[in-house]
């Protein structure tokens, strides 16, 4: 009989270069380390994950319930009506004709934007700072990846002189640039006229533009303006559920792609027909009621950016009084706070890079959040992100929808219906104050 292989022999495991020495997802990670420290014992505000939240829309949960039955393999692009009903919504809120044919559907815009690089052979440029795994993806393929840089003065977003700089040494060079607005970790946005000379700048150098509008319909004024407005041909918008419909947990994201990128959206095709096949048919039937909208679904996003807008004001006043510098958010609900005003007195207590800083907050406030090296912003600049969504949002949209929407949800209604990011900041900016021992 054959010798059972000692295990002892087994040779390494030989993972792929690309893959080695890569983290797992920074938010991914800061919420199962959240969770564990919280069955522990301990007293801990979640400001890691930037998941939703509110509850999915009643409307849309009645759909999903009307299709469970759904069990059948539905095509790799996607389900027609759903396809339908997101062209339907860019054309309603943009003006910005596509067609069914336009759209691929995926399990997540994340998905979707690996799969866009792992079959558009080119580089890859993104802000810094920008959602964590925008850059780990180009690396597990292989892509050359390019940061955009951007200041504080400017709010953190990219200017269109320093995407021309980046792309005029080799004009011809295939190129994919992300532009993420409302922004995840700022909270900021673009104004139209900035989107206009971003939008010449890409044509001119003919890029693919993805614009990661995900976050799009919580701008506090549901003004989002989309770049493909003035840039059709190259521009392709990347949305799903996630954010806007608190669905982050069904997986569902949305590819729609001008004419001219027929192609692409073929080949991204079939590298879905290999890989994930189809999206949870369930979700999709669903997803074409939530982007249908109607009354119900506007009164839930008109009273989710109302809540946002208070609440990010608030945490934004309190971080800027201590002394950090920070933008007012206008969308999203995130905030990316620089403490570099106060680096003398962190470097006094032994903090000197923005990982430090976050740890340091975790342990002695209870605070969990992640660092801007995690966003691509050097490690010794302390900057964090914090997603200021600790709350019970069920409760908090009830209460608002009670509070006429010409009154200012006031502290009061923050103290009660969202304690822990109250709580949260306070611990805070008293952790900030606190001296060196």
């Amino acid at each position: 009989m054959p010798k059972r292989p000692n295990p002892s022999n087994v040779p390494d495991i030989h993972l792929n270069l690309n893959v080695r020495g890569l983290k797992p997802s920074a938010t991914l990670a800061i919420n199962e380390r959240s969770a564990q420290l919280i069955r522990e014992g301990r007293q801990i505000y979640r400001f890691g994950l930037g998941q939703s939240p509110f509850p999915v829309p009643q409307p849309v949960v009645e759909e999903l319930r009307n299709h469970a039955h759904q069990k059948d393999y539905l095509a790799v692009r996607g389900l027609w009506a759903l396809r339908e009903a997101v062209a339907a919504y860019h054309h309603r809120l943009h003006g910005i004709e596509r067609s069914g044919e336009d759209v691929l559907i995926g399990p997540g815009s994340k998905e979707l934007m690996f799969v866009l690089q792992l079959v558009y052979y080119g580089d890859l440029i993104i802000p810094t700072p920008s959602w964590v795994s925008y850059a780990p993806q180009a690396k597990i393929i292989g892509r050359q990846i390019h940061w955009a840089p951007t200041h504080p003065e400017n709010d953190w977003r990219l200017m269109p002189a320093e995407l021309d700089r980046l792309c005029r040494d080799d004009p011809n060079r295939p190129r994919i640039v992300i532009l993420n607005y409302p922004a995840n970790p700022t909270g900021d946005t673009y104004t139209t006229d900035e989107l206009k000379a971003l939008a010449r700048v890409a044509k001119k150098y003919k890029v693919v533009l993805v614009s990661d509008e995900i976050y799009g319909e919580l701008h506090y004024r549901g003004q989002h303006v989309s770049i493909a407005r003035f840039y059709p041909e190259g521009t392709i918008i990347s949305g799903g559920l996630s954010k806007w419909c608190g669905a982050g947990g069904w997986r569902l994201g949305t590819f729609t792609f001008p004419h001219t990128l027929r192609w692409l959206l073929d080949a991204m095709a079939v590298v879905a027909s290999e890989t994930f096949t189809a999206t949870s048919a369930p979700i999709q039937y669903a997803a074409v009621r939530a982007f249908e909208g109607g009354m119900e679904i506007e009164q839930y996003l008109a009273q989710s950016r109302r809540i946002l807008r208070h609440l990010g004001r608030y945490v934004w006043r309190r971080l800027k009084a201590s002394g950090a510098r920070v933008s007012e958010p206008v969308g999203a609900f995130y905030l990316f706070p620089d403490f570099s005003p106060l680096r003398d007195r962190l470097t006094a207590r032994n903090i000197h890079d923005s990982a430090t800083l976050c740890e340091r907050l975790l342990e002695e406030a209870g605070v969990a959040t992640l660092p801007g090296a995690d966003f691509g912003r050097p490690s010794e600049e302390f900057t964090l992100r914090l997603a200021f969504v600790d709350f019970d949002g069920s409760r908090a949209l009830v209460a608002a929808q009670q509070t006429p929407m010409d009154r200012e949800l006031d502290k009061g209604f923050l103290d009660l219906y969202c304690p822990n990011v109250v709580h949260a900041t306070d611990a805070m900016v008293k952790w900030l104050e606190k001296p060196a021992t």
